[in-house]
């Protein structure tokens, strides 16, 4: 392979680590909202993954840009202190690719611009046109126009499926800003998806290739796990979906470096979560795994949309899934008898070790298993505390949990980004001690020189999330940490 411009060796050099969910965050892969997003229409918003269509500018200028700027305030200061006004004037490029005035940060790593660099290369850019045509089912007079296009034009047409705001050449990939469900760092390994959507077919592949071919993942190419389909599946009636393998990246957390949670739910199949546990035992990754089946609705999608943790000891999660709401204990014995038979709706919890994987352990709650990761597996001598949706009020609980209450992400431990939006959430961490913040005014206080962010603990900080959330993911779903520092 031919080499690539602009990563430097420090960077092919780069550790990639992640041994929980609350390590100081070092390195990340994000991509900005890109204009597929302001082409997905009614009629295919679902068939896309979304609920509902979004304003686009809004989305870009008024919401994520404030989660790039805190991103880079707190992992890549030097790339936006001080630049405020460069970065906030539209004409400057400051969050497009391609552009010469680019932010470019080697810690806050943006996708498109790996997937133009590898393009660079003559080879790698036929293959991957010719793959992306197979599966578009492109005219071969398509794929003749694509290999004409410089690489920086490629790879956003890869990704918004336009060569200009007017034709279409096929459709876009929205759901590529959520780059946790592309794959998980687990320890120095990289665990790629398999998407149970064919809208996120497309994405799979641009990340497979830029984890194999760029020099920054050089390193980490031995490391990187795939899971395989089983040929059953392909001899089985379409009752027999179950062993599809399927797996999304906000199904799988890390909490500790010998502990991973696969979840099993909408998008992740139990045949991937079998995969996995065997495969991280057979590589000596983790020494146990979580099994976390939760029901297969819209509603929940991945684990980290119904829980995510904020400290060693505190966890935000839907209280639909607390102890209390598991055994009924405000429903009278025939109410708590008929519920108890609705079996698609049953949480259900098992825990393999590899020492011992015959005699697994069972968790009858979610809130069993988060107190266990925090006092034995992280060692807090603190009572585990729990954070409700809508601090646990019905309607509030699973309005907010809808708008990603519970799918947060943790900057260091203690301190986390999630949207502005949802109040009674906001009210349960201020009544457990947590300071609140707007974006806007941290951004100008750190940008001011009156607060650095090391001076920053027990904080959430609040996103602006009028459309983002409209999108149906949180800032947990919006990253896919790359380097965290361990956690003593």
């Amino acid at each position: 392979m031919t080499s690539l411009p602009a990563m430097a060796n420090k960077q092919s050099e780069a550790p990639v680590r992640v041994t929980s969910e609350i390590g100081t965050l070092r390195k990340l892969l994000v991509h900005s909202p890109d204009s597929g997003l302001g082409k997905v229409v009614p009629s295919k918003a679902q068939d896309w993954l979304f609920e509902d269509i979004v304003h686009l500018d809004t989305i870009r200028r008024k919401e994520y840009d404030y989660y790039t700027k805190i991103l880079l305030y707190f992992l890549d200061p030097d790339r936006i202190k001080g630049k405020l006004a460069e970065a906030d004037d539209p004409g400057r490029g400051f969050y497009k690719p391609g552009r010469p005035t680019f932010f470019k940060s080697d810690k806050v790593v943006e996708l498109q611009w790996l997937l133009a660099e590898i393009l660079e290369n003559r080879e790698i850019r036929m293959q991957l046109i010719a793959s992306v045509c197979a599966i578009e089912s492109c005219s071969f007079q398509i794929q003749t126009r694509l290999q004409d296009l410089k690489p920086e034009q490629l790879a956003k047409v890869f990704i918004t499926g336009s060569v200009d705001e007017k034709e279409m050449l096929f459709p876009p990939i929205p759901n590529f800003i959520f780059t946790r469900d592309i794959g998980i760092v687990i320890g120095e390994y990289l665990l790629l998806n398999k998407p149970a959507k064919k809208a996120r077919t497309r994405e799979a592949l641009l990340s497979k290739y830029i984890f194999f071919h760029h020099p920054f993942f050089e390193r980490l190419r031995p490391n990187v796990l795939e899971l395989s389909e089983t040929f059953q599946h392909f001899l089985l009636p379409k009752d027999g979906e179950e062993r599809k393998v399927t797996l999304e990246g906000g199904d799988i957390m890390v909490v500790t470096p010998d502990h991973v949670l696969v979840g099993v739910s909408e998008r992740t199949s139990m045949e991937a979560a079998y995969q996995v546990t065997n495969l991280l035992f057979s590589r000596n990754v983790v020494s146990k795994v979580s099994i976390i089946r939760i029901p297969k609705k819209r509603d929940y999608m991945h684990i980290d949309t119904v829980f995510t943790q904020v400290k060693r000891n505190v966890w935000v999660m839907l209280g639909n899934f607390s102890k209390k709401a598991i055994t009924n204990e405000d429903s009278d014995p025939v109410q708590r008898i008929l519920e108890g038979q609705k079996k698609d709706d049953q949480l259900r919890i098992i825990q393999f070790r590899k020492d011992n994987v015959e005699n697994p352990t069972y968790f009858n709650n979610l809130e069993d298993l988060l107190v266990d990761i925090s006092r034995s597996d992280l060692h807090s001598t603190e009572e585990t505390v729990f954070l409700y949706s809508g601090n646990n009020e019905f309607p509030f609980d699973v309005r907010e949990q809808w708008t990603d209450s519970c799918n947060l992400l943790a900057l260091k431990e203690g301190v986390v980004l999630g949207y502005d939006r949802n109040d009674k959430t906001v009210e349960a961490f201020r009544k457990n001690g947590f300071h609140t913040i707007h974006a806007e005014e941290l951004i100008e206080q750190l940008d001011s020189g009156r607060l650095t962010t090391a001076e920053i603990h027990d904080t959430l900080i609040l996103m602006p999330s009028a459309e983002l959330s409209r999108a149906r993911g949180g800032f947990h779903c919006m990253s896919m940490p790359l380097v965290r520092e361990d956690i003593r």
